[in-house]
């Protein structure tokens, strides 16, 4: 069941979206970037479920999309799962470095399949990114 406060209706739309994913694929971190322009190399696991709401502008619209971050481990798969009622999107989230996370990718299909019309797909290079740029920001010394 999805609960928005009297700010959050206020806006001409509002779209709640959902990111799923196995644990440790930079769903939290996708969200803090887009919502916050903010990177957090050492992130722990989300537990539960958090959200953030951002206001896009488009076509002189107030656009609100609720995002919802879910937690990816499985032992909290039958709580998040209540999450996605209400939700009018997904962003499906696997890390290109572990192909183990590709691999669930069905299975999330499977359990968003009956609730979600919309799916999107992202690859996530935001962890080897980060810490290839922190590898290299050392400089050289000559």
């Amino acid at each position: 069941m999805a609960f928005y406060s009297a700010e959050e209706q206020t806006g001409d739309y509002l779209f709640k979206i959902v990111l799923i994913g196995d644990s440790a694929v930079g769903k939290s971190n996708l969200l803090a970037r887009f919502a916050r322009d903010e990177f957090y190399p050492n992130s722990k696991s989300t537990i539960g479920v958090e959200f953030q709401t951002q206001k896009i502008g488009i076509n002189g619209k107030e656009i609100k999309a609720q995002i919802w971050d879910t937690a990816g481990q499985e032992r909290f798969r039958a709580v998040t799962s209540a999450y996605y009622r209400g939700a009018v999107g997904a962003l499906l989230v696997y890390d290109i470095s572990r192909r183990q996370t590709f691999d669930s990718v069905g299975r999330w299909l499977n359990e968003l399949h009956s609730i979600i019309k919309l799916l999107l797909f992202l690859e996530v290079q935001i962890e080897i990114w980060h810490r290839e740029s922190s590898s290299c920001s050392g400089g050289s010394s000559k």
